[in-house]
């Protein structure tokens, strides 16, 4: 884990962490096209319900709500969360709390939405939080525009991947989420999370491991 970790960060030197690839350091502070700065912002965390049945069960998902994101969706439903910054900068320590107070709630799994620019951060947190207790399932919650670089360093970390695959039409994405090359990597990136986590198994309906695409 502390060499995925580091690998993780290296890769924030001169932004890679999507398929944007902006070139800045964000180790410095420096802000891309995300707005994402060092520090992860958490706009809310709390007992979701209102996910897929397999992710939210009886007991709700452990969501993790990520300001800023690396798409421009003109219908996004978390505007003020993605585009607006509205959330608050917390430390790695308080993160991985988070996921214990999540888990110590019952939830059945800790539910990273819209994690990507914040993937180092979140990978040092559970490092942290598994130190201390954390076993639940982890869900990449993401909108499928993802880096496979990035996505190779997830591998064996994280146990579901719930991605949105969008378009597949790129005049449509880049008019409506600026993202012109959407299709070919959201393509790539979701064959990478099945090659990871396989199809989705669950336990008396709750899901456990595995690809689980909307």
């Amino acid at each position: 884990m502390k060499d995925k970790i580091k690998a993780a960060y290296k890769l924030m030197e001169s932004c890679r962490l999507c398929p944007r690839e902006c070139g800045v350091n964000r180790l410095r502070g420096e802000k891309g096209f995300c707005k994402a700065g060092l520090l992860p912002m958490v706009s809310s965390f709390h007992a979701h319900f209102g996910e897929e049945p397999p992710i939210s069960g009886q007991n709700g998902s452990g969501t993790i709500f990520f300001t800023h994101c690396s798409l421009r969706c003109a219908f996004c439903q978390n505007h003020p969360i993605s585009q607006l910054g509205q959330g608050e900068e917390v430390s790695i320590d308080r993160l991985s709390e988070m996921m214990l107070e999540l888990q110590a709630k019952g939830c059945h799994n800790i539910n990273f939405v819209t994690p990507t620019h914040y993937m180092p951060q979140i990978l040092e947190a559970v490092s942290i939080a598994r130190k201390n207790g954390l076993s639940v399932p982890l869900v990449y919650n993401c909108g499928g525009y993802e880096s496979l670089e990035a996505l190779s360093i997830l591998d064996g970390v994280i146990d579901i991947y719930m991605p949105d695959m969008k378009y597949s039409d790129n005049e449509a994405s880049e008019k409506y989420s600026a993202a012109p090359d959407y299709f070919e990597v959201s393509k790539k990136a979701v064959k990478e999370m099945f090659r990871q986590a396989g199809n989705l198994k669950t336990e008396k309906g709750i899901a456990k491991q595995g690809l689980l695409i909307r």
